[in-house]
């Protein structure tokens, strides 16, 4: 019997099949992941909707896969999940299955290839498709589990648990996995992927895009101020509050004054189009590269609602489960290299925008200030904003003073919650 590649979303008819995580002779069980495939809008995870035996696997990694072209062959029970059996499905999720199909879990990344024999259905630790990977990916096995949800179903937090009991499970760092293993002169791998996907973005900005960065200082005082003490408020709601809701609700103030750096050029029409809504797309790193989820109508929430959402799309990004949707919908982007270091950037825009914002790290400096009509020096939070815009529609000039009316509501934070 075979499987086939079934419909990845609303819209999309092919991608990138980027991992294998069977072989030929693997027998496998149902809501197994198969493969990955890369689409232009998020990394799909396809799992099996069988229990049996792998007996060929299709298309070599790299290599582009359409809707209803043969992914395996394989040899046991279960539904046939085809093109034609799942056309008038809903766009896939984590929660929402496909007809006759578990449904694809999209994800941030590849992860390493499983070949774990299948054990009875009946027997096995019941978890869902995500805990499982996340298991695999932290050398837990589930049977050594106990499952606190609902059947004793096994819960990310029921394997937080057990590693932290266990002290853990030694990661390398992102650099440490990319290492020339010891005695080789060069390492080829192939350029497939996420990283090939963030490649394609690169070029087609700075192919369309005439970029150039404004960098302007800041005294964020106050803005350190008041985020310390909404932090505790916060988390007293279970939510962690970073600076970026307060950045973001700065960049809205000013986007409402500057609009044309909330725009995109429709260049198949000719036209400047103006946007009356602000979502906001926040430059997230994976292990495997940057993505950049997108936090949707950021004028209409409070403080701690754009948190919260920013902890939920961070967390996803990172446990590889962003949806289409995350993907998509931005009209300017929020980078934040603060937390690594450095003075200042020059961001690549996130094309077919025209702006994004650069938030670097935030550090102490004496600075000379004006008090009681005298000059002091005085040690101040400073940080920097690198504003990179698309020169075709936004001159110089407006880029400054969006970064002036910016940095006003940045240094004068209180002033967002009076208007």
């Amino acid at each position: 019997m075979e499987f086939q590649l079934p419909e990845l979303g609303e819209g999309v008819h092919e991608g990138e099949l980027v991992k294998w995580r069977v072989k030929p002779g693997d027998m496998i069980a149902h809501d197994q992941p198969i493969c990955e495939v890369m689409t232009d809008k998020a990394t799909i995870e396809v799992p099996a909707p069988f229990d049996g035996k792998i007996t060929s696997i299709g298309p070599k990694e790299g290599t582009i896969v359409k809707v209803g072209q043969t992914l395996v062959s394989y040899e046991g029970k279960g539904a046939v999940a085809s093109a034609a059996s799942t056309a008038k499905s809903p766009p896939p999720a984590a929660s929402t299955p496909l007809a006759k199909s578990p449904a694809p879990t999209i994800v941030a990344k590849p992860a390493a290839m499983s070949t774990a024999a299948a054990s009875d259905p009946a027997t096995r630790p019941l978890a869902a498709p995500a805990t499982r990977k996340y298991a695999r990916e932290s050398g837990v096995e589930l049977s050594t589990v106990s499952g606190s949800g609902p059947h004793g179903r096994i819960l990310r937090d029921d394997i937080d648990g057990l590693l932290k009991g266990s002290g853990g499970v030694a990661r390398a760092p992102v650099a440490a996995r990319s290492q020339i293993p010891a005695g080789e002169l060069e390492v080829r791998k192939p350029f497939m992927g996420l990283r090939k996907k963030i490649s394609e973005k690169m070029r087609l900005s700075k192919d369309h895009a005439a970029h150039f960065t404004y960098v302007e200082e800041a005294d964020v005082a106050q803005l350190v101020k008041l985020r310390t003490t909404a932090k505790e408020l916060a988390a007293q709601q279970g939510v962690k509050l970073t600076y970026l809701p307060f950045i973001m609700k700065a960049m809205v103030a000013a986007l409402k004054k500057y609009p044309i750096l909330n725009s995109s050029l429709d260049e198949a029409t000719g036209e400047i189009v103006y946007k009356n809504y602000y979502n906001i797309g926040l430059s997230v790193q994976t292990d495997d590269g940057l993505t950049a989820p997108v936090i949707k109508n950021v004028d209409q929430k409070s403080i701690y609602e754009i948190a919260a959402d920013i902890q939920a799309v961070v967390e996803r990004a990172r446990t590889k489960k962003l949806t289409g949707e995350d993907l998509k919908g931005g009209t300017i982007t929020l980078t934040n290299a603060g937390t690594i270091g450095g003075l200042f950037a020059t961001p690549i825009i996130n094309y077919p925008e025209v702006a994004i914002l650069g938030f670097n790290k935030i550090f102490r400096k004496p600075v000379v200030k004006t008090i009681r009509g005298r000059e002091k020096i005085v040690v101040r939070d400073w940080t920097y904003f690198s504003l990179s815009l698309d020169h075709r529609i936004v001159d110089g000039a407006i880029g400054a003073e969006f970064t002036k009316q910016f940095i006003q509501y940045i240094e004068n934070p209180i002033t967002l919650f009076l208007g």
